[in-house]
């Protein structure tokens, strides 16, 4: 089966888990569990307010899985639901909720901002450029399935 893996294969997914570690670490050394940090980083890149479905798109993480930390997240004042229609709900940052996420959220986009911003224009340009063409590759892949 390692026959399968190209070199190239291989090192972009080390540097995947190596990014997805160094975010969980992040996560940890903010005091806050993976999934709520997605949701309190999905909400403060939308404003105050996210509907549910698009943190669960954006988030790539399962319904039930974000459900479960936003039943938490509400238990501890955190975050509140609205109904956008009869079937679509919207989380809100509560008070406490706005508070916490500028302690964590926001802290984790500046440093993502602070790196970004270090780099040549024209690097971050490729760079986001080269993801993009990679991702839109792998969806077409994946209908070819």
């Amino acid at each position: 089966m390692n026959a399968y893996f190209s070199t190239e294969m291989r090192r972009f997914n080390h540097l995947l888990n190596e990014i997805d570690s160094a975010y969980h670490e992040m996560s940890m050394k903010l005091g806050m569990s993976d999934s709520a940090m997605i949701i309190l980083y999905t909400i403060c890149e939308s404003g105050d307010s996210c509907p549910l479905l698009e943190i669960c798109r954006k988030s790539g993480i399962r319904k039930q899985t974000i459900n479960s930390a936003i039943r938490k997240l509400e238990a501890e004042g955190i975050v509140y639901l609205e109904m956008a229609d009869a079937k679509k709900k919207i989380v809100c940052l509560t008070k406490q909720g706005r508070q916490l996420a500028e302690r964590t959220a926001m802290r984790m986009i500046e440093a993502e901002n602070e790196i970004f911003a270090s780099w040549p224009k024209e690097d971050v340009d490729k760079y986001l450029e080269l993801t993009k063409r990679f991702m839109e590759a792998l969806k077409e892949k994946t209908k070819e399935l």
